[in-house]
């Protein structure tokens, strides 16, 4: 994944604190943004002085500095991707990161539809959830490899994954819990034995369906 951390960094910069750790029950809907810029740290603090709350996925990484390996430190999982909670209404979003100087593009609905795609609250929530970096057997995927993942849509109904649901599937033989969300998913270990398949609605799209265009794609 060449868009995501290596697994070892020459770390120039100070870790970044740990953004969205806060996982609210709020109702509000998020939308995804492609970045272009290698800014990321300032343009969250800057967005959230703006009264924007911002959600970036973090894990633990090992770290050399000053020639020294430094483990456990906290580090984005991607740099060119940053999650926007829908504090308020699409044109004055659109106001304030016009205002930004820095380059950013929200995830648009589709080609042919200039407007932003929002992931739902119930979505992104699970997401957030499972993007806990206390959590262990976790794995990170572009949007891309998450869209080539074979499985069945399934809801947790035990163990401490309870009440979470998305895509049961077998990595390594072993199983897992994939949730993705425009631009990144995430999947952690599960047994099967503790899922339920879904039964999807006539017509119905599945919440995890990927979704969004940024500008670039456009």
């Amino acid at each position: 994944m060449d868009e995501f951390s290596p697994d070892v960094l020459h770390e120039k910069a100070p870790a970044v604190p740990d953004w969205g750790g806060r996982v609210e029950e709020d109702g509000k809907n998020w939308y995804a943004a492609r970045l272009f810029t290698t800014r990321q740290h300032e343009l969250v603090d800057l967005l959230t002085a703006k009264g924007l709350s911002c959600f970036v996925p973090m894990e633990y990484r090992d770290v050399m500095r000053a020639g020294k390996l430094v483990r456990h430190v906290l580090m984005p999982v991607v740099r060119n991707l940053l999650f926007i909670r829908k504090d308020y209404s699409e044109q004055e979003t659109c106001r304030i990161l016009a205002d930004v100087p820095y380059k950013l593009s929200i995830l648009r609905k589709a080609k042919d539809n200039p407007g932003y795609y929002e992931i739902p609250h119930r979505q992104m929530l699970e997401f957030q959830l499972m993007c806990n970096p206390e959590l262990e057997m976790r794995k990170y995927l572009s949007g891309e490899e998450a869209r080539l993942k074979v499985g069945t849509p399934v809801s947790v109904e035990h163990g401490p994954l309870k009440g979470l649901s998305g895509k049961l599937v077998r990595s390594s033989k072993k199983y897992y819990l994939l949730k993705e969300v425009p631009g990144m998913a995430v999947m952690i270990k599960v047994s099967r034995w503790c899922c339920k398949p879904l039964v999807a609605k006539q017509g119905a799209i599945s919440c995890d369906s990927p979704c969004g265009q940024s500008d670039s794609e456009r």
